[in-house]
């Protein structure tokens, strides 16, 4: 599949709201406030950029001047019925960059809305369950073969074509549908459960597509995770996971205009995410043991991890989307089952690098 660069931006804006179209003795009705986090995703020309090394910055400098009229603003004075979908929709509008081709509003750390440029809105809904497990099939030897327990994380995606409405699922409809599978997984053995009986992120997602699609159509993906930086996607056809790192780094752009403070050594904390899509070992119940994904990476990230990106050999700047293309070519043949790269030099905001299906955006 094509190669396509998208860089990204995440900034927060603080703001109350009611939603009179809620039905009555909603409490969203009522004025309320909260911590929004605006993010885009956009497909920049490279004339765009300044020198390399800017568009991350461009980016996140356009939508904090687009948001930044939100900010400690009553948002029904900006537009009449400010859900998520429709803020989303308001930057998207506003928004003064090309190439857009999300724009997500995360109103709460755990429910958010991403709007892509066809008027699709994946509204999303994160739930956690306290639970135990063990994988039966692991080879001897391997921690997951032991009984032990996790904080699952599982997001709910519903996806829908709004057609310029103001809201398709609520977040309220998505606890309802979700109050079962609750109630069966929190504080249980997952391996107790029938049709859980090898209880791996890719199984348990979908165990729990299979028992919620009839009951809502709408539903996109469902995402667990299973640690804070492993988890998987499920959209009824195919499984991606991820593993998810951090690195500490330094770097300079010489090529910044004189005053720019980034033609000095600087240094961030990455985080960086790599995707995989594989089939389903029918034996292990996994696509790829997160173990292996962070072994078979190790040889790259002793690059990364606390040395100078822009002295690596073959880069020419170590700007995200650069940085992005250089890791995939350095792990290619380790890690065949690689088709996407995201990579953050500061929260929310970097690049993503995809070669297989986009995929949902992973909650900031």
């Amino acid at each position: 599949m094509t190669e396509r660069l998208f860089y990204v931006a995440a900034v927060p804006f603080e703001a109350a709201r009611r939603v009179a179209i809620l039905p009555e003795g909603h409490r969203a009705r009522r004025l309320h406030g909260h911590g929004f986090l605006a993010r885009v995703r956009a497909d920049l020309p490279s004339a765009r950029s300044a020198f390399p090394g800017a568009a991350t910055g461009m980016l996140t400098a356009a939508l904090q001047a687009c948001v930044g009229a939100l900010d400690y603003r009553d948002l029904n004075e900006c537009l009449p019925v400010p859900t998520d979908e429709n803020l989303a929709r308001w930057v998207r509008d506003r928004l003064a960059v090309p190439g857009v081709a999300s724009i997500g509003i995360q109103s709460t750390r755990d429910q958010g809305a991403d709007l892509d440029s066809a008027d699709h809105a994946h509204v999303w809904r994160r739930f956690r369950f306290e639970a135990a497990h063990r994988l039966p099939n692991v080879p001897q030897g391997h921690p997951c073969g032991r009984m032990h327990g996790h904080g699952f994380e599982v997001i709910l995606h519903a996806d829908q074509a709004l057609a310029g409405r103001d809201m398709g699922v609520d977040f309220d409809q998505l606890d309802t549908l979700w109050t079962p599978f609750q109630t069966e997984l929190h504080h249980a053995c997952l391996n107790d459960i029938p049709g859980l009986e090898n209880p791996t992120s890719e199984l348990l997602a979908c165990w729990v597509w299979q028992r919620l699609k009839p009951e809502l159509p709408a539903l996109s993906w469902v995402t667990v995770y299973e640690t804070a930086t492993a988890g998987c996607h499920y959209d009824g056809n195919h499984y991606r996971i991820w593993k998810e790192q951090r690195f500490e780094s330094a770097l300079r752009f010489p090529d910044a205009p004189d005053g720019d403070a980034r033609r000095r050594l600087h240094g961030h904390s990455y985080l960086l995410r790599l995707h995989l899509t594989a089939p389903l070992d029918a034996v292990l119940g996994w696509t790829v043991d997160y173990g292996d994904v962070k072994a078979l990476f190790a040889p790259v990230y002793r690059q990364l991890d606390h040395h100078r990106l822009d002295a690596l050999p073959r880069l020419d700047a170590a700007d995200p989307g650069r940085l992005a293309r250089w890791i995939r070519e350095e792990c290619a043949a380790a890690l065949p089952q690689l088709d996407r790269i995201d990579l953050h030099e500061t929260p929310g905001c970097g690049a993503s690098l995809c070669w297989g299906e986009l995929g949902p955006a992973l909650p900031t």
